[in-house]
């Protein structure tokens, strides 16, 4: 195979370098060599901690400890078979399931009308609106000061969640080109999750390209609108994945970090867990609280978002108490 040799007209186009500081060999030391400057205007580069997030009356103080995440699926198909549509009411159920939930130590009500499952039946919008509104707008007024996320890809569903009281957007599919969302939780400056998610498990490196796609998602967002400390990431656990994927991924959670965001784990229940221990979706509670143990040691799991509270709660705290630190109201722990 013959080879042309580029010629003159060939050469590349590159960029012109711009905020170099000259070398100043007068002044001896670091300063005899040139270097590169910030640009006026520029950001550092090097997001410090994520800076604390009020969400409805309370606020979320990133790293101090992890953030419990209740879910509340208003449907007849959720995978894990919780879905309170089976109920006679369903908008009373919520409520009381929401109340057992806080009690055993939710900080945040997830309220989710449609599946998400691989395979789900697609729902419209105006039926995701009547199972989702009537649920956050009762339990707002039953928990008031409790943050309530609203779980949905459908703008006008989370346009309709957030005028019923909801103060979080949690994107599934939080990577996807468009702007709409994003839009939507600018227009109302909530605070928004945005969740990694591909049509088809196909990678050539998994953990590269989770982190690619969250960053362009962020930018997209902020392009739209929202404000960096509006947003939180999430790894998408069971989206777009196979079970290896999925253990590859909570393995690499700490790669995360370097979004600069908080960072919402959810595995609960998720198929994986029951691949792993060949149990059914009932029987994945030590499985799931496995997961958010990892997850805080890694860095990587500020908020979990769970099923079963009271059991990952009480994980979460001890898993807090040796790698962040944590310590209850009233701790004795220098006593014998």
């Amino acid at each position: 195979m013959s080879r042309s040799r580029p010629t003159g007209d060939a050469d590349r186009d590159l960029p012109a370098e711009q905020s170099v500081l000259a070398a100043r060999p007068d002044l001896g030391g670091g300063a005899a060599t040139s270097s590169f400057a910030l640009p006026p205007g520029a950001g550092p580069g090097l997001p410090g901690p994520p800076a604390p997030l009020a969400l409805g009356a309370r606020i979320l103080a990133w790293g101090e400890r992890t953030y419990i995440m209740g879910i509340v699926n208003v449907t007849r198909d959720s995978f894990s078979g919780d879905g309170l549509l089976q109920t006679g009411d369903p908008v009373a159920a919520a409520v009381a399931q929401a109340r057992r939930m806080v009690a055993d130590g939710a900080d945040i009500l997830d309220v989710g009308g449609a599946s998400s499952r691989p395979g789900h039946a697609p729902l419209s919008a105006e039926e995701e609106t009547a199972r989702v509104a009537p649920v956050v707008r009762a339990v707002a007024a039953a928990l008031p000061g409790v943050p309530i996320s609203v779980d949905t890809t459908s703008p006008s569903v989370a346009a309709a969640a957030l005028d019923a009281g909801a103060h979080l957007l949690n994107d599934v599919w939080g990577v996807a080109d468009d702007l709409v969302m994003a839009r939507v939780a600018a227009q109302y400056g909530a605070p928004i999750v945005l969740m990694h998610n591909r049509g088809e498990p196909r990678y050539r490196s998994l953990l590269p390209e989770v982190v690619a796609d969250l960053w362009r998602a962020l930018e997209r967002a902020m392009g739209a609108g929202v404000p960096w400390d509006h947003l939180i990431v999430d790894p998408g656990i069971g989206f777009g994945k196979t079970p290896d994927h999925n253990l590859a991924l909570l393995a690499g959670l700490s790669e995360l970090r370097v979004l600069g965001r908080p960072v919402l784990l959810g595995t609960s229940r998720k198929s994986t867990l029951g691949k792993v221990l060949d149990l059914p979706s009932d029987q994945r509670v030590e499985a799931t609280a496995a997961t958010t143990v990892l997850g805080i040691a890694a860095g990587a799991a500020d908020i979990v978002r769970v099923h079963d509270v009271r059991e990952n709660a009480r994980a979460a705290r001890m898993a807090d108490a040796v790698v962040r630190g944590w310590r209850p109201d009233g701790w004795s722990g220098g006593s014998r």
